[in-house]
């Protein structure tokens, strides 16, 4: 198929942010059998509907035709269907397992492979903990994070994925 029949669906929620598509690029260089496995997904008049990053990337490389099966359309979704499919196919539904990851995976692999692995130093919780003096309220203790901009825009991100307060969010997050 000739990539300039496929078009970018301007619809498309995500932003491609300049590392991680400098790690597709290169993941799509290392391993082009993964679009063979993983194909863009189009619809009846050659619109993205999954796979807008890939086709950036494969026209960023050059590419000018790609093998017929790194594109399957879907020709059978209404458009209400469709507008369904573009959402989904961006959504996270699970979480990493963390141990398994550690104890399993090189984590420099990982990182080249486009996962962001978060790192795990020795923490003291003590150093997390600060008491309340507020006489009027109830004995509580603070736990107070420190982060970068960037990280700390992330978490309040996160945050807002999940209903209740901070405390009883991660108080969930923490299986309590």
């Amino acid at each position: 198929m000739k990539i300039n029949e496929i078009k970018l669906n301007k619809s498309n929620p995500r932003l491609f942010k300049d590392y991680k598509f400098e790690k597709l690029k290169k993941s799509i260089s290392e391993f082009p059998k993964m679009l063979e496995l993983r194909p863009m997904i189009i619809d009846d008049q050659n619109i993205v509907l999954g796979g807008n990053m890939r086709l950036t990337a494969l026209k960023d490389l050059g590419y000018k035709e790609i093998p017929d099966n790194w594109v399957k359309r879907a020709s059978e979704l209404t458009d209400d269907e469709k507008q369904r499919f573009v959402i989904a196919d961006n959504v996270g539904f699970g979480d990493w397992d963390w141990d398994i990851l550690a104890n399993t995976f090189d984590s420099e692999l990982l990182l080249d492979w486009g996962l962001e692995v978060p790192s795990f130093e020795e923490v003291n919780l003590d150093d997390f903990f600060e008491e309340n003096n507020e006489q009027d309220k109830e004995n509580k203790n603070k736990i107070i994070l420190e982060y970068t901009e960037n990280d700390y825009n992330k978490v309040i991100e996160a945050f807002t994925k999940h209903s209740g307060s901070k405390e009883q969010i991660i108080y969930k997050l923490l299986g309590l």
